[in-house]
């Protein structure tokens, strides 16, 4: 997995390659503006930077310093540089001021913009330029962003050129991706050394672009700390196997979905297929008797059974033998689904997957699912998370990272947070970002799949691993779907069909590898 570290550990991990290793703090400056550079000629610049023009909007912080690097290696390549210097100079860094001397004393040019006086943006010129950096704030920035700077990043933002921003745009919180009062919306960022938290999530990502990251002359590994691990395709295939020559269905899995409802089939049909294409050798519907007559009509490959009475006896003898139980699509809410539901939490033994109603049903009660003693999957959107712990869907996504953990604290419980960069916690503290997915997953049914790929793997893996993994399958699935097609149209079935595909592919890089 890719590290992604907190704004914390990031300040940790360069305290230890200067204090412990003894690698000065300049050199780790010049090395990141250097990189940066590199990556903006062949990003930004269309591979050259002679003759362009580039504007670079600088603080007096350590971010100023990056962007004065930056502007002396495309000055020097023969960009035609204006660097515009927001705040008092006597307040520069030392790494800030050694950077900007260098600069001028090449012969660049820094404008100074007086904070204390009435800003003019037309002498930002950031209309003329081919590009602008932003340079202004990193990843320290703790308070929003307010008058006269957030004129200042009003002006990039409106203005004509492409904006690339340094380690994290300017007003994002590089913790939460929240961003603070005026924030630069960038189409490209740069990062130094490792990821941050903040890039990982919804609001991040609109407002970073692409983001690359760049080393900074120190191993990745130099401390182990991370706050979150992003997933990689490599990370998934060292769950998967292929299947032995003597598998059979029971040994593979069978699955028992408890959802579906009257005028609500659909789900329960998308979930059971999403179980089956994923790997579970049989899948089970269960649900009530009008339900299940809908469905018999519709169901080839899936088995239906019903709850005829909703009893203890009569639920735990329909799930003996399912090595994995997914419950709550299109379930219901009233008071018999309340009751299966909670039954079913406190008697079933094996991994639950639990998914829209069933989640519905425990709003404010999310330490209920601690009675399935670490074994339950919670699968939220930031709505339903936001009624489990209730507040907000606007209060989850202001801190998507804070909500996860805390709800996985206190339901003894894997959650995974949907979404961009769906994020997944255990509750020991680990927390994994998914990689893959795209806007073509937006579409009804999508989450029905999900709870069925994960309830698959469940079968045979723990259930922090077949969250995650299960999450980067969907997502993954989308992704092909989409490169044949478009960012919209896609039906939820479709995800489930490419899910074979995606485990093959997967598989295939395995053994082109060995």
């Amino acid at each position: 997995m890719i590290p992604v570290l907190s704004r914390t550990q990031m300040r940790a991990f360069d305290a230890h390659a200067i204090e412990s290793c003894r690698v000065p703090g300049i050199i780790l400056m010049e090395n990141a503006g250097r990189g940066a550079a590199d990556v903006v000629v062949h990003e930004a610049l269309g591979g050259t930077a002679e003759g362009k023009r580039v504007v670079v909007v600088c603080g007096t912080g350590n971010n100023g310093g990056d962007g004065f690097v930056v502007a002396r290696h495309l000055f020097a390549r023969g960009a035609i540089v204006d660097v515009c210097l927001a705040g008092n100079p006597a307040k520069m860094t030392d790494d800030c001021r050694t950077n900007h001397d260098a600069f001028t004393g090449l012969g660049g040019h820094v404008r100074e913009i007086d904070l204390g006086a009435p800003i003019d943006t037309s002498e930002l010129e950031v209309d003329a330029a081919d590009i602008v950096i932003d340079a202004l704030f990193g990843t320290g920035l703790d308070r929003a962003i307010g008058e006269p700077l957030a004129t200042i990043v009003r002006a990039m933002n409106e203005g004509r050129a492409n904006v690339v921003a340094l380690d994290v745009p300017s007003g994002l919180n590089a913790d939460t991706g929240e961003a603070m009062g005026a924030t630069v919306q960038a189409e490209l960022t740069v990062t130094f050394a490792q990821l941050k938290l903040g890039h990982v999530t919804p609001n991040g990502v609109r407002h970073s672009g692409s983001v690359r990251v760049v080393d900074i002359g120190v191993p990745a590994a130099l401390r182990s700390e991370h706050a979150a691990g992003l997933v990689e395709g490599s990370d998934v295939r060292r769950l998967l196997a292929p299947r032995a020559i003597d598998s059979h269905k029971y040994r593979a899995g069978h699955v028992a979905i408890l959802a579906g409802s009257a005028g609500k089939i659909g789900a329960a049909l998308l979930c059971a297929s999403g179980a089956m294409r994923a790997g579970a050798g049989a899948a089970t519907i269960t649900t009530w008797p009008d339900a299940a007559a809908a469905l018999d009509m519709r169901v080839l490959e899936i088995m239906t059974a019903r709850i005829e009475t909703g009893s203890g006896e009569e639920l735990d003898a329909l799930l003996v033998n399912k090595r994995a139980l997914v419950m709550g699509p299109g379930f219901g809410t009233d008071e018999r689904a309340r009751a299966v539901v909670r039954h079913v939490l406190a008697s079933y033994t094996g991994p639950i997957v639990a998914d829209a109603d069933a989640l519905t049903v425990h709003a404010r009660a999310l330490e209920d699912f601690a009675s399935a003693g670490g074994r339950a999957i919670l699968t939220p959107h930031a709505g339903e998370l936001a009624r489990l712990l209730g507040t907000t869907s606007e209060g989850i996504e202001a801190d998507r990272f804070g909500a996860v953990c805390s709800a996985a604290a206190r339901a003894n419980a894997v959650v995974l947070l949907k979404g961009p960069f769906t994020a997944i916690a255990a509750p020991d503290g680990r927390v994994v970002v998914n990689s893959t997915g795209n806007p073509a997953l937006a579409t009804a049914g999508s989450g029905d799949v999900l709870a069925g790929i994960i309830g698959a793997l469940a079968c045979t893996l723990p259930p922090f691993a077949a969250a995650w993994c299960g999450a980067y399958l969907h997502g993954a699935a989308g992704d092909a779907w989409a490169e044949a097609h478009a960012d919209r149209g896609l039906l939820a079935g479709e995800i489930a069909d490419h899910v074979p595909r995606v485990i093959d592919g997967l598989l295939s890089d395995d053994a082109s590898a060995g």
